[in-house]
């Protein structure tokens, strides 16, 4: 029998005119994964879900001799695709033999959003997502999609967005028609790159949206004969991609928790805000492993202007006010930026992964101290060192090893058959840095070929 979430989205899917849908749901590395299922069908995907070899997947916990994850529709992550009339998308929690599926990003997100229910709270989340528009190059690699976007310093240059103006505004307006609240479309710190904003939700509508937007871009840029990418530092000598995470705690009744008039330090925030932050920054090393997930990563953090013009990505584990240089900004007040998380970053488990922390913070009444005022960039290693400022992990593989230790993202991340998801994630990634290790590079040849 049909729930009543059920019933009333089928009442919208036939307004809609849906044909099809895209049964969707993501691995560790975000991928998103789908199967195209007829509107005919729509009874039995959402009472019955539909199969997957999770093996063929990607890092879902499965090998060839496991049974089929059952992906489980979640009617209120309906989304109509813009581009493409009569197909829509729903989010799916991975179900194996009746059961949700302790690797699957999504449910390990669901499941620590419940235990903050249980708290009384609501964990929202806005995130700015930036990309690049990219042409393939004869011979290999990848140049701006512009041609004439060139600029020493092309940060908000007019030029350059109304060179993409249909790209930018179609996607604009896509945002809207979803109800999604786009606000600004700008051209970012580096030749090619833009961000495209749209309003804050509760973290796991945050999430969803995430991962629609970079399937929506990457497809509209493909319909367009280009490439979109989200790879944290896809140009050695141009700023990479951020994905700046905006949090909050708001109670169940919508009243927001991290706001303060009476701040003492002067940023409007609370004493609750204050604990959740120091706990972000205590777990900095472990927490770094989720928000920027991939060896390209740590290509994106240093210290430092770039060759560009602006800020590179955060290499302390500090927080201040309106100040770019620090890993969590307080840009106003009742909120803060993680500015560490980057584009290649699982949103599900990025934000699993403040939350548990933050949360760490609260239950252990942490005190951050007071805010960070230094331009971080301009310090020397030396001054750094003599102000007792933590480096964050500087490759994949510390952060992985800063992971593995870190028992309260362990919990967090939750138990899986045979131990934890967080030693199955560090594995994997640790073997993504072996990998990337046994490559010769081009700047190896170049620099040793002829030295010795």
């Amino acid at each position: 029998m049909a729930s009543d979430a059920h019933a009333e989205l089928r009442k919208q899917v036939d307004r809609d005119g849906i044909e099809f849908f895209f049964a969707m749901f993501v691995d560790m590395h975000g991928k998103p994964c789908a199967k195209l299922v007829p509107s005919a069908s729509f009874d039995a995907l959402m009472t019955e879900g539909v199969g997957f070899a999770g093996f063929a997947a990607g890092p879902m916990g499965q090998s060839p001799a496991d049974p089929d994850m059952m992906a489980m529709p979640d009617p209120a992550s309906y989304t109509p695709v813009p581009f493409q009339p009569g197909l829509a998308v729903l989010h799916c929690d991975i179900h194996v033999e009746g059961q949700p599926w302790p690797y699957a990003p999504r449910v390990i997100l669901k499941r620590e959003l419940a235990r903050l229910a249980a708290r009384g709270m609501v964990f929202n989340c806005g995130a700015e997502v930036e990309y690049f528009l990219v042409k393939r190059i004869e011979g290999g690699g990848i140049t701006p999609a512009d041609p004439f976007d060139t600029a020493a310093q092309p940060c908000y240059d007019a030029k350059g967005l109304t060179r993409m103006y249909d790209h930018l505004t179609t996607v604009s307006t896509y945002l809207n028609r979803l109800g999604w609240s786009n606000y600004a479309n700008d051209h970012e710190d580096a030749n090619g790159q833009f961000e495209q904003n749209f309003a804050y939700a509760d973290a796991l509508t945050t999430a969803d949206r995430v991962i629609f937007f970079r399937y929506m871009v990457h497809s509209l840029a493909h319909q367009a004969g280009l490439a979109a990418t989200f790879m944290p530092k896809p140009f050695s000598h141009l700023t990479g991609n951020g994905m700046h995470v905006h949090a909050s705690l708001w109670d169940q009744g919508g009243e927001p928790l991290f706001h303060d008039d009476n701040d003492a330090r002067g940023l409007g925030m609370s004493v609750l805000a204050y604990q959740f932050i120091a706990g972000v920054l205590d777990h900095a090393p472990g927490l770094v492993a989720l928000t920027a997930p991939t060896v390209n990563s740590y290509k994106r953090i240093g210290v430092g202007p770039p060759a560009s013009g602006a800020t590179w990505a955060p290499a302390y584990a500090t927080y201040g006010g309106n100040n770019r240089t620090q890993m969590l900004r307080v840009p106003e007040a009742g909120r803060v930026e993680n500015r560490g998380v980057d584009g290649s970053a699982n949103p599900y488990l990025a934000f699993t992964g403040m939350l548990a922390v933050g949360l760490d913070g609260i239950d252990r009444s942490l005190d951050p101290g007071e805010p960070n005022r230094d331009n971080l960039f301009a310090l020397s290693p030396d001054e750094v060192a003599a102000r007792g400022i933590a480096t964050v992990p500087q490759t994949l593989s510390e952060a992985a090893d800063a992971l593995a230790l870190d028992d309260t993202l362990r919990a967090a991340l939750g138990e899986v058959p045979g131990g934890t998801y967080s030693d199955y994630f560090v594995e994997t990634k640790r073997a993504e840095f072996r990998e990337y290790h046994r490559a010769v590079s081009d700047w190896e040849v170049n620099r040793y070929l002829t030295l010795f």
